[in-house]
């Protein structure tokens, strides 16, 4: 009971959330149990989103690794906004600052007061963006979820203007967000003001890292000779672009200056590659409906 894994399932797939959490001598014997579990019933085990770290771990019970993208992370020792490579985020910090806005943090046991007005925020984004909730590895509004995590809130005119839940990791190694949401007319820039709060408040916390999340399909070349997941990658990454935006999104991120490392899908591969991948994106989209709308 010192390690566990957090999955989802879709179809005969069984998706693993990244590595298992937990000491990590307790991994290998988890990670099989976990592939042995699934076998008895048939289905398949796959692995989403794992570090580079222990990569050989799923190599050693036969998976393939697919690259899926990078992930980007911002060292918080001496954390600052101070030099001419902050100058960009030191001005939208303060411009948002100036248009009255302040942060503060909410604690756990403190999220249920604020539960109807993180709630309006919540529903005046997903209006906004003409979008359902998702699941998965990606957040979504739930009242007894939010309330299990401290929030860093941005404030204006005596309302919550934007919010994000925050998953705190062992030993301080990390931090990061969940489910972020602003309301349409709050300030632009705000969620930047958000994210610096929120690396000023870690730093200030002892926390060493700030996890910015993934860049889908980044750092993967479309070259003629290159694997031909990195060739679909790299041209989803291109041509999905339009869609999806993919590099509009590591771009965002570029500016806090992170230090990126590779994510992995470990997975048996062959013929059931195309269902696997199906299966994932009906677990992340929140069901089939998810896929096919937004």
């Amino acid at each position: 009971g010192r390690a566990f894994i957090m999955y989802g399932t879709a179809g005969e797939t069984w998706v693993a959330m990244g590595d298992p959490v937990g000491p990590v001598a307790c991994w290998p014997e988890l990670l099989w149990e976990f592939r042995m579990t699934a076998d008895r019933y048939a289905d398949r085990a796959v692995f989403y989103e794992v570090s580079h770290t222990h990569l050989h771990l799923y190599v050693d019970m036969g998976l393939s690794l697919l690259k899926l993208g990078e992930e980007g992370r911002v060292p918080l020792t001496g954390f600052s906004l101070e030099g001419s490579n902050r100058k960009a985020l030191r001005y939208g910090h303060r411009k948002v600052a100036k248009q009255g806005c302040g942060f503060e943090i909410i604690a756990a046991d403190a999220v249920e007061c604020h539960m109807d007005a993180l709630e309006i925020v919540s529903n005046a984004w997903l209006k906004e963006k003409n979008t359902r909730e998702k699941g998965f590895s990606l957040g979504y509004f739930d009242r007894d979820y939010l309330k299990q995590f401290p929030l860093g809130v941005v404030r204006g005119k005596e309302r919550i203007l934007a919010f994000a839940n925050i998953w705190i990791g062992a030993d301080k190694e990390e931090l990061t967000v969940d489910l972020m949401r602003h309301l349409p007319e709050a300030p632009n820039g705000v969620m930047d003001y958000l994210f610096i709060e929120l690396m000023i408040w870690g730093a200030a916390q002892g926390f060493r890292w700030f996890n910015l999340g993934m860049a889908p399909f980044s750092g993967m070349a479309a070259q003629k000779m290159g694997p031909v997941w990195h060739r679909i990658g790299g041209l989803v990454a291109r041509f999905g672009d339009h869609f999806y935006n993919f590099k509009g999104l590591r771009d965002y991120k570029e500016k806090f200056d992170p230090v990126w490392q590779p994510r992995y899908l470990a997975t048996p591969g062959g013929l059931s590659l195309p269902r696997t991948l199906t299966d994932i994106g009906t677990l992340t989209s929140g069901g089939l409906k998810g896929v096919l709308f937004k």
